[in-house]
């Protein structure tokens, strides 16, 4: 077993994206960590034929819910994409392949060299992004959006009183954490199967796989708590990108804090597979509203 792997859950509208990831890590991955790409069992040859020969280890969505026979596949189905992806990645640890992974966004890339040292301590404990989420709020200030804070800390709190814990509300994301078995055999034995529940049910009781995953630790204390901020400078928004540029922040600079970064999908449609959906008109509402500063 590796102690220690890349993980990314993609599907076929990502193609392009998850392609641009794996050439990153083939330029970039000095240790040779292996790489991993889930997708679902209708995409695997198309993925299959797009990234043969980049030493990428595909496997399907299917054999990794499998692995948990507390999952009701029928009702996984049900549920909406941006959910039934978190219980994907959340259960990745069962297959058995690794100790703890790096959880990628399709939307990503990385930057520079990069080392298993600047992701786990050579005992194999693997460093916990961990903050106040200040990343994610401070912009949002600038803007007026008092709702992203409030359903910040509403959120949180809602996964915290599950655990018994108040005060801070902690942020263990926003993108690419770094997530160790250990962790979620804990939550799995000593919080959802007492109760009856499975991830599934869990996510569907408050959605943000990443907050059941740090509460877990900080109250079961599985592994060693070892904070990091994020690996990944990720632009929430566009104008944020927009704004780094005038001030002369391009990925050379960003390199000397991050290994990579993540460009949101929701910009960049273009990159869509096959090509940007919808029609001309809703492909110029969304460049208009990116120039607008809505996006």
């Amino acid at each position: 077993m590796n102690s220690f792997v890349l993980y990314c859950k993609s599907y076929r509208t990502d193609l392009n994206r998850v392609v641009r990831l794996t050439h990153s890590i083939r330029e970039y991955n000095r240790d040779n960590i292996p790489f991993y790409v889930s997708v679902p069992q209708l995409d695997l040859a198309l993925f299959q034929e797009h990234l043969q020969g980049l030493n990428v280890n595909l496997l399907t969505d299917e054999s990794i819910i499998t692995c948990n026979p507390d999952i009701d596949p029928v009702k996984l189905a049900r549920i909406p994409g941006n959910l039934s992806q978190q219980i994907v990645k959340s259960e990745f640890w069962r297959k058995g392949v690794c100790v703890s992974y790096m959880c990628l966004d399709s939307d990503c890339i990385f930057i520079r060299p990069f080392h298993l040292h600047e992701f786990i301590t050579a005992d194999g404990t693997p460093y916990t992004i961990m903050d106040e989420g200040r990343d994610l709020l401070y912009p949002v200030l600038a803007k007026r959006k008092a709702k992203v804070l409030e359903d910040f800390q509403r959120e949180s709190l809602g996964v915290q009183l599950e655990f018994g814990r108040r005060g801070k509300h902690y942020n263990f994301g926003p993108n690419c954490p770094i997530w160790d078995k250990r962790v979620w055999e804990s939550l799995a034995a000593n919080y959802a199967h007492p109760r009856g529940l499975s991830f599934l049910d869990l996510v569907l009781k408050s959605a943000n796989e990443q907050r059941w995953y740090g509460e877990a630790l900080l109250k079961y204390k599985s592994i060693e708590l070892l904070p990091s901020q994020p690996f990944f400078k990720m632009y929430h928004y566009a104008w944020q990108q927009r704004f780094d540029r005038r001030l002369g922040i391009q990925e050379k600079q960003l390199e000397r804090l991050y290994c990579g970064v993540v460009y949101q999908s929701a910009w960049e449609r273009e990159m869509d597979w096959p090509s940007e959906g919808g029609n001309w008109l809703s492909r110029a509402g969304r460049r208009l509203r990116r120039v607008l500063n809505r996006i």
